[in-house]
């Protein structure tokens, strides 16, 4: 897979796809069993133009506002569990976010990386805000 209209095309076919734009697509990731959706983590996969000549993948999810946790707290437990991923501040909120380049990428270099940084967004969630709301 190295070609951005590939990666959209695998996602649409094999995730719950919520929002789908020409540069931007987003999925919903359910967490619980087969019977009942526990709950849920929202996923934005956005094409990146690096130096204006490499298309890169971007693997983002919200998981908190940054008025609602301490941010030093927050970065502690990201240093200390977060195995793929950066926590960075879009907006008003706190988002872990991970960036693959497309070239040569193989599905499996693009799947687990959303699996974790998806997973444990949910982690943080729940862990600093008790809520669902991502």
């Amino acid at each position: 897979m190295a070609e951005w209209a590939d990666l959209v095309a695998f996602v649409r076919h094999e995730y719950r796809v919520i929002k789908d734009e020409t540069d931007e697509i987003r999925i919903r990731l359910s967490y619980g069993d087969d019977d009942y959706e526990e709950r849920a983590q929202t996923v934005v996969i956005a094409r990146e133009i690096f130096d204006r000549r490499e298309d890169w993948v971007q693997i983002a999810t919200p998981f908190a506002r940054i008025d609602e946790v301490d941010l030093a707290t927050v970065l502690t437990e990201v240093g200390n569990t977060i195995v793929v991923g950066g926590l960075v501040v879009m907006g008003e909120h706190l988002v872990l976010r991970h960036s693959l380049p497309l070239v040569n990428l193989d599905i499996n270099e693009f799947t687990d990386p959303l699996e974790l940084v998806a997973g444990s967004a949910e982690l943080l969630e729940q862990q600093f805000t008790g809520r669902d709301d991502y």
